[in-house]
């Protein structure tokens, strides 16, 4: 009788934990879902995110390589991000130019070496200019695409559904380490 009880509390405490370690995704907002698009990378070849992206849990950030204001931090940080991540096998970065008349393939591909971006893992990718406001403005809501170069300075996080799960000020400290946390969670979930 003893005995059967001590099952039942470990059975139900092994629940519980399990419980507890799916609930951390959980408990993350969500927001909208990214809808599939198709634009070029850096490499020059067509990025199709049903292909690169589904299943996976990405980062996304809007930014241009010629700006010289707080887009070389923000890759700073995507780089610091892609080399503390660098275990999650199916982690991926996402940066959108908000700058595709300058930024051309070749022009994102030479940043991409600047920043040490890891191929296959992090993309750049560029396209027509209405692609990517549609998705900076309806989808990610981090502003427009329209020739005049601002841009959002957070990132997003997306998750293996392709739904955005959590936005994060890419020059905050404590944002960075919460984003971290926050991949790590939806990478352990499955979801």
């Amino acid at each position: 009788m003893l005995g059967r009880a001590k099952a039942a509390a470990q059975a139900l405490a092994a629940a519980i934990l399990l419980a507890g370690c799916g609930a951390g995704a959980r408990d993350l907002p969500t927001y909208k879902a990214v809808p599939e698009f198709t634009l070029t990378a850096q490499t020059g070849e067509e990025f199709r995110s049903s292909e690169k992206l589904a299943g996976k849990v990405w980062i996304a950030e809007f930014f241009f390589t010629s700006c010289t204001g707080p887009c070389p931090r923000m890759n700073a940080r995507m780089r610091r991000l892609q080399n503390d991540l660098a275990d999650i096998e199916d982690l991926r970065l996402v940066s959108f130019t908000v700058d595709p008349e300058r930024d051309t393939p070749e022009a994102l591909a030479e940043y991409a070496r600047k920043f040490q971006a890891e191929p296959g893992r992090w993309w750049f990718l560029t396209g027509p200019m209405e692609t990517l406001d549609r998705l900076c403005r309806e989808t990610f809501l981090l502003g427009e695409v329209k020739g005049n170069l601002d841009h959002s300075t957070r990132f997003a996080l997306v998750d293996r559904d392709g739904v955005i799960r959590g936005y994060y000020l890419s020059g905050d400290s404590e944002a960075m380490e919460r984003l971290e946390r926050d991949v790590r969670r939806l990478a352990g979930s499955g979801s």
